[in-house]
């Protein structure tokens, strides 16, 4: 018995509750291999060019901005004009997964780029999305060592990466597209679903953006992906 089946064993029996009985062990394990499909809402299960467009308008309507790329060599660019737009210094914190492996950001030679975990002094971030949900114009970030997740939360500027091919139109969908590719019964450390900059309410019902993360989220959408969807 390791710990957690030690610890599990625990809970049940401070909650008096007895060993699962193998039929229903069973079933639990047959719906964890072939997790059922929830209702899907209609609004977001539309073409890929309609859930494109669905996905900008929500996006700017949560006060976030999207810029449209052909190809991952326009993303250096892209983020150049973003930070001179935002007078910001020619520096990022970028995530190292196989995406953004691609980037050739050596076409800017004045951009500084680290990557790794962000630290208190940066101030944008560099990431790519797992997925979009058109519905509601969220991005679904999904953490690895690859893709610290204080990458989505601490500098002031987070810039999301998001090929067009991960733009589907319900979480539903996402949820499928995780299983395809981590296979089922596996997660990641952590998913987080971002949907605009950070904002709060909580004083005298005014809105304050980042108040809890990013003041600012800039996604560039990139029609070509080099196969990476």
């Amino acid at each position: 018995m390791n710990s957690r089946d030690q610890v599990l064993g625990a809970v049940r029996g401070a909650l008096g509750r007895r060993e699962v009985p193998e039929p229903t062990v069973a079933a639990l394990q047959c719906r964890l291999a072939q997790p059922s499909v929830n209702i899907m809402p209609a609004r977001g299960r539309l073409p890929l060019a309609e859930r494109i467009e669905l996905f900008m308008g929500e996006v700017e309507r949560v006060s976030a901005t999207t810029v449209r790329l052909s190809a991952l060599s326009e993303v250096p660019a892209a983020v150049m004009a973003y930070l001179r737009q935002a007078n910001l210094p020619a520096a990022i914190r970028a995530s190292t997964n196989e995406l953004l492996e691609t980037v050739p950001w050596s076409q800017e030679p004045l951009l500084q780029v680290g990557y790794g975990c962000a630290e208190a002094e940066d101030q944008v971030a560099v990431t790519s999305a797992f997925a979009g949900v058109a519905e509601t114009g969220t991005l679904m970030m999904v953490s690895d060592a690859r893709n610290p997740v204080t990458l989505n939360f601490l500098p002031e500027h987070h810039i999301a990466i998001l090929p067009v091919t991960r733009i589907l139109g319900t979480y539903e969908e996402a949820w499928q597209r995780l299983r395809g590719v981590l296979g089922n019964g596996q997660m990641p450390r952590a998913i987080n679903w971002i949907t605009g900059p950070s904002r709060t309410a909580d004083i005298e019902q005014t809105m304050l953006l980042g108040a809890h993360g990013p003041k600012q989220l800039h996604i560039l959408l990139v029609d070509a992906d080099n196969g990476r969807s």
